[in-house]
């Protein structure tokens, strides 16, 4: 493709060079630049794309696009932006044909239910005829094809190629996790989406965003930026959670007539006329403009009912019959680490979640807690170099709802694991729960408590091993992740294997107490 039409619809306010030449590839590494690419210098938030231009030159790169001055070698083009990051999405729109124009695009943003829902939607969409594909924190899918996913919403240009790609295997319909990053990064704005599905909002990526407002408004551009461009004519677009209080702001800054609220209250546009819940699903009866129908899913607590309500609603919005709403949700299978059980009768029942803030963990433990027998055991950790802010909440939210609760290393980067829990522990201190050591939760234990085990997997292994058969137990923070980030390294670590092992032992009657000699 010529460099000429790479760049159309980008503001270039400085050239040097020539356009009419052609461009083999695009990178925004240098170390994949060959002859001929187009390096796309960006300024990120550890690393300076601009610094690495010369390594590009020397991989034979022709045409450079950034935003500093470069002090470039004849023959080489140089293209002055603004903004190289934004730049970057409209190059990915033309050099894979805007492959999003021919798709029915979805995108889901929010603090909590995201990757649920796609999964709610993809199973919808499979039932209603279409062949999906998904973009999300566990993994990138189409068809039989499953790639692990670098980060929740991929960079612009890798994720043109993705659509593209998913396009040109026959899939028609693509539902994707919109994280807040992505948003303020511009890496979707080149996207023509369909539809949009909040889903709430609470405290998370501080460190990021700085202030949670901020954090709101990055999410908010998704409704009032990209789905507010245009309608497409599919129907109403914006899914807004209704009993959300940001979901309400989004609804009082959005056209009505593009928007379909979902909640309990009886003022949404999707609702529920019915409700029950039990450790095995959710039973309800779904309303909508159109009427209502039953629907039964192998979920739990009432936040996935709101999941559920999101995916029957852009269902709704898109057109879709109920009959495949109802037949998506039976048919759906295990959530990778969305409160996946992985015990089996007659054990205590454990649960594995990705609940990472504060608010997640209260959703989570509050809708196990009307199924508590007996004691309900939290096992759970903050990870490092992440928004500071939130690991006392998390601590006071676990503390208050747990009978036990056990704190533990998460991913703790490149932090010193006991500063972290330290930092838990001073959400916990005013709340009157008493601090056990770890020969004490053997013996048993009264009242509400906490005890301190840095080894996750040691963590695990009491959890399980001090748990009754009429016991909860919650290990929360790590989800679907398989492995544990210590330092700049990723080791093997999966809470699900690590809770059928400790399983296996205690009905073995073995070393329920086993020595750990995993890395804290």
């Amino acid at each position: 493709m010529r460099l000429s039409e790479l760049i159309e619809g980008i503001d270039v306010f400085e050239r040097k060079g020539d356009l009419t030449g052609e461009v083999s590839s695009v990178c925004y590494d240098s170390r994949l630049c060959r002859t001929d690419s187009l390096f796309v210098a960006i300024a990120g938030l550890k690393l300076d794309g601009h610094r690495f231009i010369p390594e590009a030159l020397k991989q034979g790169c022709r045409s450079v696009l950034c935003e500093q001055p470069v002090d470039a070698p004849a023959g080489v083009t140089v293209l002055r932006v603004r903004d190289s990051r934004q730049a970057l999405g409209v190059i990915g729109k033309n050099y894979f044909r805007n492959p999003s124009a021919a798709l029915c695009l979805v995108g889901v943003t929010g603090t909590n239910g995201k990757t649920t829902i796609t999964y709610l939607l993809e199973s919808i969409f499979r039932q209603a005829g279409y062949a999906p594909g998904v973009i999300g924190t566990i993994n990138y899918r189409y068809r039989s094809k499953v790639r692990e996913a670098a980060h929740t919403t991929p960079e612009s240009f890798d994720l043109q190629g993705m659509l593209r790609e998913m396009l040109d295997a026959g899939v028609d319909h693509v539902v994707m996790e919109v994280s807040s990053h992505a948003l303020d990064q511009k890496r979707v704005d080149d996207c023509e989406f369909d539809a949009g599905i909040f889903t709430n909002l609470s405290q998370d990526h501080l460190d990021y965003h700085g202030t949670l407002e901020a954090y709101f408004l990055a999410k908010r551009r998704l409704f009032t930026e990209l789905l507010g461009r245009e309608a497409r004519g599919r129907g109403q677009t914006m899914i807004i959670n209704g009993d959300d209080p940001f979901g309400k702001r989004i609804l009082r800054d959005v056209p009505p007539s593009r928007a379909l609220s979902y909640g309990l209250n009886g003022a949404c546009d999707v609702g529920v006329a019915r409700y029950s819940f039990s450790l095995d699903g959710i039973d309800a009866e779904i309303r909508t403009l159109r009427g209502t129908y039953p629907i039964r899913a192998a979920l739990v607590g009432r936040y996935n009912l709101y999941n559920i309500l999101a995916a029957a609603a852009a269902a709704y919005g898109l057109g879709i019959e109920n009959s495949a709403v109802q037949s998506g949700l039976s048919n759906l299978g295990t959530i990778p680490g969305r409160l996946e059980k992985v015990s089996a009768a007659g054990e205590p029942t454990v649960f594995v979640d990705y609940a990472h803030t504060e608010d997640a963990l209260k959703k989570v433990i509050e809708n196990l807690l009307p199924f508590k027998k007996a004691r309900l055991i939290t096992v759970f950790g903050c990870g490092g170099d992440r928004d500071r802010g939130k690991r006392p909440l998390m601590g006071k939210a676990v503390v208050t709802r747990s009978d036990l609760s056990i704190l533990t290393s998460d991913n703790p980067r490149t932090e010193d694991p006991l500063a972290i829990l330290g930092e838990i522990e001073m959400g916990i201190r005013d709340e009157g729960a008493k601090k056990y050591a770890v020969g004490d939760i053997r013996e048993g234990f009264d009242g509400k408590g906490y005890v301190v085990i840095p080894d996750r997997r040691e963590a695990i292994r009491e959890a399980v091993g001090m748990a009754h058969p009429e016991d909860i137990v919650l290990v929360a923070g790590k989800g679907h992740e398989t492995y544990q980030i210590i330092g700049t390294e990723k080791f093997p670590f999966d809470d699900r294997e690590e809770c059928r092992e400790a399983l296996k032992e205690k009905k073995l009657g073995r070393g329920r107490w086993a020595k750990s000699h995993s890395r804290s």
